[in-house]
Formats: C-alpha cells, sequence, structure tokens
C-alpha cells in the first residue's frame, strides 16, 4: 500500500473516530440522567445525537467502501 494511501486510509480511521466518540459520550450522558432522576429530556436530546452520530458515521463507512461517492 502506498504512502498516500496509507494517510488517507489513517484520515478516514480519524473520522469515523469523531462520531464514535460522541456515541460514547452520550450514552454516558443518559447514564447519568438515569442514574440521577434527571429531567428526561436531557436523555431524549442524547438520543437523537446518538442516531445522528450512527448517520454520520454510516456515512462515512459508506464513503470508504465508495470512495467514487
Amino acid at each position: 500500500m502506498s504512502d498516500a494511501k496509507v494517510a488517507e486510509l489513517a484520515k478516514q480511521v480519524h473520522d469515523i473516530r469523531k462520531p464514535l466518540n460522541r456515541i460514547s459520550m452520550q450514552a454516558e450522558l443518559i447514564k447519568l440522567v438515569l442514574e440521577n432522576n434527571l429531567p428526561p429530556q436531557k436523555a431524549i436530546e442524547a438520543v437523537d445525537k446518538i442516531l445522528q452520530s450512527c448517520q454520520d458515521c454510516s456515512q462515512l463507512l459508506e464513503n470508504l467502501s465508495d470512495p467514487s461517492a
């Protein structure tokens, strides 16, 4: 694999980690809401962010599997 391809792959892996980190952080927030009896709206907002991050991650993976897209 050429250096350019390795660099591009590393960039794409980095880009995919961003939505995965958002998912993890929002899941932690939901856990805190449930454990501490906080307003349910916070959990709903976190779930919305998780769903958006999943879509973002799916799009990045689709782009990775089809670079012409």
